[in-house]
């Protein structure tokens, strides 16, 4: 049995991707900062594949490192797959009105905690010369859109960072690829519109979105490739949806 960590993992396509993966006999860590999900969620899949949790803040380092650290036992204590999941994007604002607190917070969540987490991680798979790392990037990682600015750049900066895992952890057999979805109806629009829940449902009307549950089957097909496949790089879009801009939506 192979156990994967995954962040961000009380909603969205890391819930969906944690109750996929326990469906196929991963043992897993749970990662998030909501505690009461995260202990809802282990009693639930506890019945199926052993499950631990782990609450944190991903920009917080120290506390990572302290949470990682702390799984020693079977089947917790080595993680061969690690979903770098967490992620968030705040405020759709020009350049020139953006704000600060709204940047530092993507930049924080979406680049340095993915690099906090893979930090703590990694070095046992060196040791091992095994493992894999999936990290959740997005279409906004291959263009950029008006008022996207500040998230397209965490998230170039998230497919800039895969690759260079990739390089770096190629001669000890580590498995470094990204799934780089488009529009995904979770509540990725809410957060980002600061709870303006008229505004972020409008986002999704029109088309038929990508559902979490079609993210969580491509994270599965890649993390269960024969080892001497990696899917290196994968993008994956609504059929509505052909760029960040252009977007099939009935009247």
């Amino acid at each position: 049995m192979k156990t994967a960590l995954i962040t961000g993992a009380t909603s969205g396509i890391g819930l969906a991707t944690a109750r996929l993966l326990s469906q196929n006999n991963f043992a897993l860590v749970l990662c998030g900062r909501n505690t009461e999900k995260l202990a809802e969620l282990k009693q639930e899949l506890s019945e199926v594949v052993p499950v631990e949790t782990l609450d944190f803040d991903v920009r917080d380092q120290d506390l990572v490192k302290q949470k990682i650290g702390s799984l020693k036992e079977a089947p917790f204590h080595e993680i061969d797959v690690l979903i770098n999941n967490a992620g968030n994007a705040h405020g759709l604002d020009p350049i020139d009105k953006g704000s600060v607190e709204d940047w530092d917070a993507m930049m924080d969540i979406n680049v340095k905690g993915l690099l906090y987490v893979s930090h703590a991680i990694i070095p046992q798979m060196r040791e091992r010369k095994s493992g894999h790392v999936i990290n959740i990037g997005s279409t906004a990682g291959k263009e950029v859109y008006p008022n996207g600015n500040v998230y397209c750049g965490s998230k170039h900066a998230v497919d800039a960072i895969t690759t260079g895992m990739r390089l770096d952890l190629n001669p000890y057999g580590i498995r470094v690829g990204a799934v780089n979805p488009g529009l995904v109806e979770t509540s990725f629009s809410e957060v980002r519109f600061k709870g303006d829940t008229q505004r972020a449902e409008k986002v999704y009307q029109g088309y038929k979105a990508l559902q979490p549950q079609d993210v969580a089957d491509v994270i599965l097909f890649a993390v269960t490739r024969p080892p001497h496949v990696n899917i290196a790089d994968l993008t994956v879009m609504c059929t509505a949806q052909a760029s960040s801009v252009v977007l099939n939506k009935k009247a």
